[in-house]
């Protein structure tokens, strides 16, 4: 029998009373804060409508060890937690503190009820999630000693992932210096440049708005999905503007200091995929010349198409300035050479079958399983 095992037939065999949040603590609202009090160089991060601090401040409404539910936005719903003193402004709830419950736990158990707090949230304008819903959200409340060990159990399954999670941003880092130190060419006399219209064929995708499918056959391509690695999909039946295998594509258009402009993806099957509007579709002209792996991975994210994005305005890649970029030519035996390392460090960093985000993927579903069973409890009957 496990230590949680014992805990739950020593203290509550019976079952475990289920209360309204609202019922044993208040859900506290914050005060807004204007962008002029704002900082990057202040001690306490600001929380409004999402998990990422809007910015820093000079005092704190809230203690370390603190919940917080955002109540608006995009995030509406979503569940967080503080370890360190923060200002909490109107956009999120925070739960206030008690003797009956510990503060980590009860973070647990509301991220169990994360999905129906989102369906909660009102979409007539802005979204909102009201007060009254998060006082009426019912969790469990077991004796202190059982909600210590589930907190225990709980905190190791997220420390496992954190330090796959810090594995993996080394790791990128370390591919991103290999591939920017194998793909620097200028100091090498012997290298031959060609402009990027001399050995690739252009063309732009198509708008695929009237065209969304749920259940359709093709995936669009849009910029989306080439910023998420394919995380994030629509689809649609109607083929508009056809990819073919080796089309290497590139976002066009991206927000000031995004990370989506000129990032890349290699087409890897025919008839799967159909190109939206502001993704150009580039085709190797002639194989002898230059290797189609080797030409996307040194278009993605290419440091002559970044200089267009000044960080104020809404970036928008031309067809010139893409097909003006200079291409080293270099031996094809070399090229091949180049894209058997590079391939080895995009699949440890990015494949979703394998390599560390398989691992934190098949982390993250095995704490949620146990999490969601570790907070199921037999209700205590009256």
């Amino acid at each position: 029998m496990s230590r949680l095992e014992q805990l739950i037939a020593e203290l509550c065999p019976g079952g475990v009373e289920y209360v309204k949040l609202g019922e044993v603590t208040e859900i506290l609202r914050g005060k807004r804060l204007t962008k002029s009090q704002l900082s990057n160089i202040e001690q306490y991060p600001v929380f409004h409508g999402g998990l990422e601090p809007l910015g820093y401040y000079t005092h704190h409404n809230r203690k370390a060890d603190t919940v917080m539910v955002i109540n608006v936005g995009a995030s509406a719903g979503t569940v967080g937690y503080s370890s360190v003193d923060f200002w909490s402004s109107d956009g999120c709830f925070c739960v206030g503190h008690s003797d009956l419950f510990l503060s980590r736990y009860i973070y647990y158990a509301l991220l169990c009820q994360e999905t129906f707090l989102r369906s909660r949230v009102r979409f007539a304008g802005i979204p909102t999630l009201d007060g009254a819903v998060v006082e009426r959200t019912k969790i469990p409340l077991p004796p202190l000693p059982v909600q210590q060990e589930i907190v225990r159990i709980l905190d190791n399954f997220t420390e496992l992932t954190a330090e796959l999670t810090a594995e993996l941003t080394a790791r990128r880092k370390q591919y991103e210096y290999y591939r920017d130190l194998l793909l620097t060419m200028e100091d090498k006399p012997e290298t031959k440049w060609m402009k990027l219209g001399e050995i690739a064929d252009f063309r732009n995708g198509k708008g695929h708005e009237k065209a969304i499918a749920e259940d359709g056959k093709f995936i669009v391509v849009n910029s989306k999905f080439i910023s998420t690695n394919g995380q994030v999909v629509k689809f649609t039946n109607q083929q508009i503007s056809p990819l073919y295998i080796e089309d290497i594509l590139i976002v066009m258009s991206d927000l000031p200091n995004g990370k989506a402009l000129a990032k890349c993806f290699l087409v890897d099957e025919n008839n799967r995929y159909t190109l939206n509007q502001r993704i150009g579709a580039l085709r190797v002209k002639n194989k002898n010349i230059i290797d189609t792996k080797f030409l996307y991975y040194f278009l993605n994210r290419n440091r002559q198409l970044l200089k267009y994005d000044n960080g104020v305005d809404q970036t928008n890649l031309k067809k010139n300035e893409i097909l003006s970029v200079n291409i080293p030519i270099i031996p094809l035996k070399e090229q091949k050479r180049i894209v058997a390392i590079l391939d080895r460090f995009d699949a440890l960093c990015n494949d979703l079958t394998s390599g560390i985000p398989a691992e934190i993927e098949a982390r993250q579903k095995q704490y949620e399983y146990y999490r969601d069973k570790l907070l199921s409890f037999k209700e205590v009957t009256a």
